[in-house]
C-alpha cells in the first residue's frame, strides 16, 4: 500500500479515538479534578512551543548573517503558525503566547503553576532535563511525554517534527470535555473564564486555520516519498501513544485524590 498523508490520517484514527474517549475526561467532575488535569496538560502546552520553534529553526534562517533557507512556501507556513502561537491575543486583548495564556488560566482556576515554573527555571539554568524534573518533582508521565517531544526535536528532521506537530498535536479535545468546562464555568465564572477562553481560542486557531497550514507544510516536507511518509507515520503513532500515557498519569492522580 502506497502511503500518503490521507493514509496516515486513516492509520492513526483509532489511536486518536482512544485519546478523545479517554477515561480522564469522564472523571473530571470538579474544579479540583480539573486542576490536576491542567497541572499535567501544561507540560504538553509548553513543549508544543518547543516543537514549533524547532520547525521554525529547521525551515527558516534564525541566525545572522541571514541566508534563504528551504522554500518560500514552507517559510511562510511556519512563520504564520509561530506568529499566531507565540503572540496571540488573550482575553484582555493583550499579546501573549498560548502557553502564557494557559498559565493565566491555571492561576485563575487555582491550579498550581509552581511545578512547571520550577521546571522551566531549572532548565534555563542548567540545560539538564533530568535535573529540572527532579527539582520540580515532575510526574513521570509528563517527563516521558516531554522526553519524546525532545527526541523528535533533537532528530533535527523536519518531516518528523512536522508530522508529529500536525497529527499528534491537532485538536483532540472531545465535545464532552468542552461541555463540562462550559457547565463548570457557569458555576464558577471567576475561576474558569480564562480556561474557557483558552479552549475556544485553541479550537478556533489551532483546530482550524493552523491545522490546514500544518497539513500543507507536512505534505511539502514529505514530498510523496514512501520512506519519508512511513517515518512520519511511525513518529506520529508514537507521539499519540505518549499523549495517552500522559492522560493515564492524570487519570491515576485524579482517582487517587478522589479516594483520599
Amino acid at each position: 500500500m502506497s502511503r500518503s498523508l490521507a493514509t496516515i490520517q486513516q492509520v492513526i484514527e483509532p489511536i486518536k479515538n482512544e485519546i478523545v474517549n479517554h477515561k480522564v475526561y469522564q472523571v473530571i467532575e470538579s474544579l479540583e479534578d480539573l486542576r490536576i488535569f491542567m497541572e499535567y496538560h501544561v507540560y504538553a502546552v509548553w513543549d508544543f512551543m518547543s516543537l514549533l520553534k524547532a520547525l521554525q529553526i529547521n525551515l527558516t534562517c534564525t541566525t545572522t548573517p541571514w541566508f534563504p533557507v528551504g522554500s518560500g512556501n514552507t517559510r511562510s507556513l511556519i512563520n504564520e503558525i509561530v506568529a499566531g502561537e507565540e503572540s496571540d491575543v488573550d482575553a484582555n486583548g493583550d499579546k501573549k503566547s498560548h502557553f502564557e495564556m494557559y498559565l493565566d488560566a491555571m492561576q485563575q482556576c487555582g491550579a498550581s503553576t509552581t511545578e512547571i515554573m520550577i521546571f522551566i527555571e531549572a532548565l534555563k539554568t542548567t540545560g539538564n532535563f533530568k535535573e529540572a524534573y527532579q527539582k520540580a518533582k515532575t510526574p513521570i508521565a509528563a517527563q516521558n511525554f516531554v522526553d519524546y517531544t525532545f527526541k523528535t526535536i533533537d532528530s533535527h528532521t523536519a518531516h518528523l517534527q512536522a508530522s508529529t506537530f500536525t497529527f499528534g498535536r491537532e485538536d483532540l479535545i472531545p465535545q464532552m470535555f468542552l461541555t463540562m468546562v462550559n457547565d463548570l464555568n457557569q458555576k464558577f465564572p471567576d475561576q474558569l473564564s480564562l480556561f474557557k477562553y483558552y479552549l475556544d481560542r485553541h479550537i478556533e486557531v489551532d483546530g482550524d486555520h493552523h491545522s490546514h497550514l500544518a497539513l500543507e507544510m507536512t505534505a511539502e516536507l514529505c514530498k510523496n516519498d514512501e520512506m519519508l511518509l512511513q517515518q512520519a507515520e511511525e513518529a506520529t503513532i508514537q507521539a499519540l501513544k505518549m499523549r495517552i500515557s500522559l492522560w493515564d498519569g492524570a487519570l491515576e492522580e485524579i482517582l487517587a485524590k478522589k479516594k483520599a
